[in-house]
């Protein structure tokens, strides 16, 4: 059986690139959420687009779960059992943070609703790259998509959130610092995902 690992953190913490650097050091399946199959990628669109209108707080965690769903049943599942690992941008925690804390739902109402979406699996590692506002900034994109775009307050309450999940699962979680240069994040990452590997 392969391990399950998520790339989790803010927007501007480096978990795109690291997470590709990643699944090739380990032959990896790479994928992410929002996005890792042909309907996600369709949700991803509309979850991230700027010209989206406005969307309830309840709908767009739906949205997110259902993306889960399919995500779990066609890619991650499959390829665990296949005896694969998953490198995966982004998880349910990004739910949790997001959708659960600063979207206001809850963090225990956004698990209850995944709970049908995940049937059970929660990642074995999660990886949080932890990046300071300034640094984040810096690696920004000049055009934000609907979540980048938040505004520093709503940015601030997921990193407090992710730093809560982080205390409550502590065996789960690994924290990275994102500030450092790429390599150095890089091989602080494998450093610290070595020991858990079988």
């Amino acid at each position: 059986m392969g391990l399950y690992i998520a790339l989790e953190g803010g927007e501007g913490s480096g978990k795109s690139s690291q997470a590709k650097v990643l699944a090739r050091r380990l032959d990896a399946v790479l994928t992410r959420e929002p996005g890792g199959t042909p309907l996600g990628a369709e949700l991803r669109k509309l979850l991230l687009s700027p010209d989206l209108p406005s969307v309830s707080a309840r709908a767009e965690a739906l949205m997110m779960a259902a993306d889960r769903a399919e995500h779990m049943a066609v890619v991650v599942e499959p390829a665990l059992a296949a005896g694969r690992h998953v490198v995966s941008d982004r998880s349910v925690y990004s739910s949790l943070a997001y959708q659960g804390g600063a979207r206001g739902l809850g963090v225990d109402a956004v698990r209850s609703m995944n709970e049908f979406a995940l049937a059970g699996r929660l990642p074995d590692v999660v990886i949080l790259l932890q990046a300071s506002p300034e640094v984040a900034r810096s690696r920004m994109k000049s055009l934000p998509d609907r979540l980048e775009a938040a505004g520093q307050r709503f940015h601030d309450v997921v990193a407090s959130t992710y730093a809560e999940l982080r205390e409550s699962e502590p065996d789960r979680f690994v924290s990275v610092s994102a500030d450092a240069s790429f390599a150095e994040v890089e091989t602080a990452i494998w450093s610290a995902l070595e020991p858990r590997l079988p």
